[in-house]
């Protein structure tokens, strides 16, 4: 029953910021909301699941930290700045009415934000006792919460410098791999899905950091994030050949 409640809860979040974000006509509020709105889905399974109450509440525990951290940080970071041009992108592109489509792009994140939480909703309904895949997980959270938290603090510094403006950001994390923050996310939703390993139906919730993994490395994160970044940074051409795209190595000695 929590899932169909979650459901619902997330479409008639993402429904109502859409007609906020259509009145102020920024479209892009949905990636501050992003994070707090798996904090939402966490908090509706705490309530309505009746799992093993220590792992119910680590993992809402661990998801609201996730959540509301990432969508202060979006937030912080694009207030200041004009509305990401995907948005309008897909205004102009759009045939006939150009608020439907925005409308079923915010219904289709509803539905991805669902599906890659199914592994902290299938976590609350389990009742095995709290043990080693638990620690695990709560283990790897935390390194993926790390690279995360950590290497958006570190652009964060190195934006604010006037001095840095136009260089290329390739100390700290960013010298083993171009998107610490990315890596860090995928890495949280891996940790959260061995809380739901306890059972076979948990283990099909693989899907969720799957896709999470996916969007990141190959679609809406780092791909669409470098489209054009070589154009407009002197240097990212050098550092895309010595640093890894996405999982942290050491990072390549160019010759020549």
């Amino acid at each position: 029953m929590s899932f169909l409640i979650s459901f619902v809860v997330v479409v008639a979040l993402l429904s109502g910021l859409f007609l906020y974000a259509d009145a102020r006509k920024r479209y892009d509020l949905i990636d501050s909301v992003w994070g707090p709105g798996f904090a939402v889905i966490a908090v509706v399974t705490l309530l309505f699941a009746e799992g093993e109450p220590s792992r119910q509440w680590l993992v809402a525990a661990l998801t609201i930290i996730w959540g509301v951290r990432l969508g202060v940080h979006i937030h912080l970071r694009n207030r200041t700045k004009d509305e990401d041009p995907r948005y309008q992108d897909i205004l102009r592109r759009a045939k006939g009415n150009p608020r439907l489509r925005m409308y079923r792009v915010y219904l289709t994140q509803a539905v991805i934000m669902w599906v890659v939480s199914l592994p902290v909703q299938a976590a609350g309904h389990l009742s095995a006792p709290f043990g080693v895949l638990d620690w695990v997980g709560t283990g790897v959270w935390m390194v993926g919460f790390a690279f995360e938290a950590v290497g958006d603090w570190q652009l964060s510094r190195f934006r604010a410098d006037p001095a840095n403006k136009g260089a290329v950001m390739d100390r700290g994390l960013w010298r083993y791999t171009r998107h610490p923050n990315y890596f860090g996310d995928a890495v949280v939703w891996w940790g959260l899905f061995l809380f739901a390993l306890h059972s076979w139906l948990g283990a099909l919730t693989v899907v969720g950091p799957v896709i999470m993994t996916l969007l990141l490395a190959k679609g809406t994160g780092k791909p669409l994030l470098e489209k054009d970044i070589v154009s407009r940074r002197p240097g990212y051409a050098d550092y895309v050949r010595r640093t890894s795209g996405f999982v942290p190595l050491p990072p390549k000695k160019l010759v020549g």
